[in-house]
């Protein structure tokens, strides 16, 4: 091959290659996106490849990693994924999230992050429908095997734990490709 046809081949190769990227970029920019942790979540990428872009769910992220539940939560799901914040986990005990991602602790930790994953998508709007037709309160089975009971405080979303704690729903409705996610401010306990 010719040198004058090599780099004409490449010349065409790097424009389809840039091209490609322009349209992926347009076709996101067009999407519907919430802001979370200062970035935004775009539906077109899963789970994973969003949360990690929040700067407000750094230590989600890194017990997800911990518990090996990554290549999961970036499976075809769907999921609804309860994602608390930085400072859910910092209102637990001191200590408690480095013991928790300690390798010898996985299966603890693996535990309470599925207790914040239910089966399926389900939008708060969903969610709310299930509250009312509940008489005030709806349960959910989680992926690990427990309930979560829901409830409602006025125009807010409300999720109970085993033991009792509440958490409020503070960003609703987070698209993904393989579900939803809804930011709490508490950590869940089974």
């Amino acid at each position: 091959m010719k040198t004058s046809t090599k780099i004409i081949a490449l010349g065409m190769l790097a424009m389809s290659c840039t091209f490609g990227t322009a349209v992926q970029a347009q076709k996101m920019a067009k999407e519907k996106t919430v802001m979370v942790g200062g970035a935004p979540m775009y539906p077109s990428k899963n789970i994973v490849e969003n949360a990690v872009n929040s700067k407000d769910h750094t230590t989600l992220v890194a017990a997800v990693k911990a518990a090996g539940l990554v290549e999961t939560l970036s499976s075809a799901g769907p999921f609804t994924v309860l994602a608390p914040t930085n400072a859910a986990f910092d209102k637990l005990p001191k200590g408690t999230v480095e013991t928790l991602v300690k390798p010898e602790n996985k299966a603890q930790l693996t535990t309470i992050l599925t207790y914040h994953v239910l089966p399926g998508r389900f939008s708060a709007q969903m969610i709310w429908d299930a509250v009312k037709k509940g008489g005030g309160k709806a349960t959910m089975k989680t992926v690990q095997g427990e309930q979560l009971t829901f409830w409602t405080k006025g125009k807010d979303l409300y999720v109970r734990d085993h033991k009792g704690n509440d958490a409020k729903v503070t960003i609703a409705d987070v698209n993904q490709s393989n579900g939803v996610i809804h930011v709490i401010d508490q950590v869940l306990m089974p």
